[in-house]
C-alpha cells in the first residue's frame, strides 16, 4: 500500500483529499504550525474532522513547526487584523512562498520516515506561482535530490474546482473543515466569520455543488 504525506490544514480541500487518498493508501496527515492568526481554531477543527473519520488508513496527525512571523512581519495573516473581505481579489490572500515552506519541511519529514509522496489540495483556480503543476514537479525533484530521497509532489485536484470536490464527497463531515481567515469557537463549535474572502469562496462552492452547507457562519 502506498504511503502518502498529506498537507492537512483543516481546510475543506485538504480534508477531502485526505479522506479520498485514504481509501487506497496509508495516509500521514501533516500540519505545519507557522504562527498564523487562525491556527488555534484551525488545529481544533482539524482534530475534530480527523476524529470524525473512521478509516484505519489515516495515521495520527504529525505536527511540524516553522514560524513565519520573522518573514511576514505585521501581515494580516500573523496579526489577524485587516483580514481581506469577501470582495477582495485572490492576490490579497496570497502568502508568499507558503507552499515552498510547507513542502520543503514535509520533504525532510518524509526522508526521515520512509515516505516518498507528498499530496497537496491545490485546486484548478489557484493562481499563485507556487501552486502550478510545473512547480510541484520541479520542487519535488530538487528537494528530493538535496535529501537523496525520491520525493514526488502530487496535486490530484489541480484540474478540479471546489464545488466539484464537494459534490463528489457530500457524505464527508465537511462542516468540520475550516475555510476562514477569522474563525472562532462558540460553545465548543467551529464558527466561520462569514465576511472574509475564504468564507465567500466556500459559500459559493456549496451553492454550485448543490449540497447543503452545514457550516456555521457568524453572518
Amino acid at each position: 500500500m502506498d504511503r502518502i504525506a498529506v498537507l492537512a490544514s483543516g481546510g475543506l480541500d485538504s480534508a477531502v483529499l485526505l479522506a479520498d487518498l485514504a481509501r487506497e493508501a496509508t495516509v500521514f496527515p501533516i500540519y505545519v504550525e507557522a504562527g498564523l492568526a487562525w491556527e488555534p481554531v484551525e488545529k481544533q477543527a482539524l482534530a475534530a474532522y480527523l476524529g470524525a473519520l473512521t478509516n484505519e488508513n489515516i495515521q495520527p496527525l504529525t505536527k511540524l513547526e516553522m514560524p513565519v512571523r520573522s518573514l511576514y512581519g505585521n501581515h494580516w495573516s500573523t496579526t489577524g487584523e485587516n483580514i481581506p473581505d469577501s470582495d477582495a481579489p485572490d492576490i490579497d490572500v496570497y502568502l508568499p512562498g507558503r507552499n515552498v515552506l510547507l513542502i520543503g519541511l514535509t520533504s525532510v519529514w518524509c526522508a526521515l520516515n520512509d515516505v516518498h509522496t507528498i499530496a497537496i489540495g491545490s485546486l484548478d483556480d489557484n493562481p499563485f506561482p507556487d501552486a502550478t503543476p510545473q512547480f510541484f514537479e520541479d520542487f519535488g525533484r530538487v528537494v528530493g535530490g538535496a535529501l537523496n530521497h525520491d520525493i514526488k509532489v502530487i496535486a490530484p485536484y489541480r484540474s478540479r474546482h471546489k464545488h466539484e470536490i464537494i459534490s463528489a464527497f457530500p457524505d464527508l463531515p465537511l462542516e468540520l473543515s475550516l475555510t476562514c481567515m477569522a474563525p472562532s469557537i462558540v460553545d465548543g463549535a467551529l464558527v466561520h466569520c462569514g465576511a472574509c474572502n475564504k468564507c465567500e469562496e466556500r459559500r459559493r462552492a456549496f451553492v454550485a455543488a448543490g449540497v447543503v452547507d452545514k457550516t456555521r457562519y457568524v453572518k
